[in-house]
């Protein structure tokens, strides 16, 4: 069926990494700060109140007077929880975001319902309790990554020798992936109707809840893995869960252009730097292309060299409306100058795009 979309002109947004909410405000990221529910609340609002004094004139830190009931870590870019859910360790830091630890599985197991038995997956749940007990309703989301991410995060490279060595085992092993993270988002989704706001900022200015599926590891796979192994899953969720989107944030996301260009619907794009906006657009010609902007650069461009990389790249997607910005994962370092370069460069051509 077709559906269309209500976006936003040029819709833009920011996250900063740990590093800068650390040395700005003093939260540390322990497991308290994911799952003690005080913490959840009072951690969001004070990372609310550091966007307002910094940046509310872009209307940033809106919910600063709020305490609102995050189920997730949604100023954040960390995906982690199904990673642990399905096996691996995790380490928690002051200034960083949760680090998966591989446990370099061999086998091709996954076991569903052992995962949403986990003590890992019922600390969520006594979180959503808990929050819900205080205030009846909870908000926010959490990151629930990819099927590549999640089997590299399980396998590490046996996962792409898996394609070459065995295929056919290979093509299961994803899709018991798939199934475990289709119930995970369906279930947040459920919970507080929207399940992607903490892969990306920016689909919290689309009207409709985005599905976005976390594609960070495809640029280590060619075009011909993608469409045997994992295109079929996307293919099937793009008909399922719209707005469908794609989360990539290599250098090359035209490369996959083409296959991506083929699935049954795509309505976000989210492309990392360095990626040929152009050619991307002559594939998906009706999709919202979001153009992430450098973060660990962003300090070395002069003010007017990020004017001219957004306003370049907003001409090269060809069409204003179906395009947004970003940058995600700012460090402690980050000069909010710069930023404030980000947000008054998109307004100017929001002005002029007007007239």
């Amino acid at each position: 069926m077709m559906k269309t979309f209500t976006y936003p002109l040029l819709p833009v947004d920011i996250v900063f990494h740990p590093s800068w909410w650390n040395k700005h405000t003093g939260i540390i990221f322990d497991e308290d700060f994911f799952y003690h529910p005080v913490r959840r609340v009072e951690d969001e609002r004070r990372m609310e109140k550091e966007l307002y004094e910094r940046f509310g004139e872009f209307g940033l830190g809106a919910d600063k007077d709020k305490d609102l009931p995050q189920i997730g870590a949604v100023h954040l870019a960390a995906g982690y929880l199904l990673s642990e859910m399905l096996g691996c360790k995790i380490e928690y830091s002051d200034n960083s975001s949760p680090q998966v630890i591989c446990p370099y599985r061999e086998d091709f197991e996954i076991d569903e319902e052992a995962a949403f038995q986990s003590s890992d997956f019922k600390k969520l749940l006594k979180l959503i309790e808990a929050l819900k007990a205080k205030y009846g309703y909870v908000c926010g989301d959490i990151n629930w990554g990819g099927v590549l991410n999640l089997a590299i995060d399980l396998k590490g490279e046996n996962a792409l020798m898996d394609m070459v060595m065995q295929p056919e085992e290979c093509e299961q092993y994803f899709q018991k992936i798939a199934r475990v993270v289709e119930r995970f988002f369906t279930f947040i989704q459920s919970q507080s109707d929207t399940n992607s706001i903490s892969v990306n900022r920016v689909v919290r200015h689309i009207e409709k809840p985005v599905y976005l599926h976390s594609e960070c590891t495809h640029t280590m796979i060619s075009e011909e893995d993608y469409r045997r192994f994992l295109f079929p899953i996307d293919a099937i969720w793009s008909r399922k869960y719209r707005p469908y989107g794609i989360h990539y944030c290599g250098r090359d996301p035209h490369r996959h252009a083409a296959a991506y260009g083929d699935l049954p619907f795509l309505d976000f794009f989210d492309l990392g730097w360095g990626g040929d906006i152009a050619e991307i657009r002559k594939h998906l010609p009706s999709t919202l292309l979001n153009i992430r902007l450098d973060p660990t650069a962003i300090n070395s461009y002069s003010h007017a060299e990020i004017e001219k990389i957004i306003t370049d790249g907003i001409a090269a997607s060809g069409n204003p409306y179906l395009t947004g910005v970003c940058c995600i994962n700012m460090d402690a370092e980050t000069d909010d100058e710069k930023v404030r370069t980000i947000f008054r460069t998109v307004e100017a051509a929001r002005q002029y795009i007007k007239g």
